[in-house]
């Protein structure tokens, strides 16, 4: 087998150094390089391609998961975190392992020795993909999203975002700043969202309830939600009961 490249990805510096410790007993892992937050392992995987990533969930401004969401094609990863609450579904979408610190050498080579079946067996152990890896584990409400626009990268904060709007295979984030799109769907943007912030009042709109101004009847069985800054979104039936549920009416 040939060289798997591997890029340590932490915020913490004494867990790189073990990472790379531990991989000195396995001739067959060269690390190419390290980074202390997302942003530059984000960088890095696009500039190096590396075949192995060890990852941390929990970074400052970008997270694990979220690096992984702006990548087309992710490398092999193996989470290695002090938060056990991340990993409920970790081999239902295919991750190579997860280590939970602190985890010894017997462990660490538990994981990799799952890396080099998979690369032996491929059909047996497919890498993860982004979206599922980030559905699967995102058990509390978000509180940033992550944009990709080309180059262009833009973290909007959750308290910011106005509504969410169905546009085709993406979705508008309106702000007071301005209107983003990006690729996910409503059903992720409803199950990552706070639910006592946000309602998804019909199929096509989510709204921060604290934006909703004025509610008035606009059909038989629909509703109509004036927004703080003019914007008009209909309410369906099911979205109306939503809203009064949130609202306790």
């Amino acid at each position: 087998m040939s060289t798997l490249r591997v890029l340590v990805i932490d915020d913490e510096a004494p867990a790189r150094e073990l990472i790379k410790l531990f991989l000195k007993d396995h001739e067959q892992f060269e690390v190419i390089g390290e980074a202390e937050n997302g942003f530059e392992g984000l960088r890095r995987i696009q500039e190096e391609q590396p075949d192995v990533v060890f990852l941390d969930v929990q970074m400052p401004k970008l997270t694990g998961f979220e690096l992984l969401e702006l990548l087309d094609e992710p490398p092999a990863v193996i989470f290695s975190t002090a938060y056990d609450e991340y990993a409920v579904k970790a081999f239902e979408v295919h991750a190579m392992d997860y280590l939970l610190k602190p985890y010894n050498r017997a462990r660490f080579g538990e994981a990799i020795q799952r890396v080099l079946s998979a690369k032996n067996e491929p059909s047996a152990a497919p890498t993860p993909s982004p979206t599922a890896l980030r559905e699967s584990y995102q058990q509390q409400p978000a509180h940033q999203v992550v944009v990709k626009d080309g180059t262009k990268i833009t973290i909007i904060g959750t308290h910011k975002i106005i509504r969410i709007a169905a546009q085709d295979d993406y979705s508008e984030i309106v702000t007071k700043e301005g209107k983003h799109l990006k690729k996910q769907t409503m059903a992720q943007f409803e199950k990552m969202l706070d639910p006592t912030e946000f309602v998804r009042v019909h199929r096509s709109s989510i709204v921060r309830v604290s934006e909703i101004a004025q509610l008035d009847k606009y059909g038989k069985e629909t509703h109509l939600a004036v927004l703080h800054n003019g914007d008009e979104v209909v309410v369906s039936a099911g979205g109306y009961t939503k809203l009064k549920e949130v609202l306790g009416w």
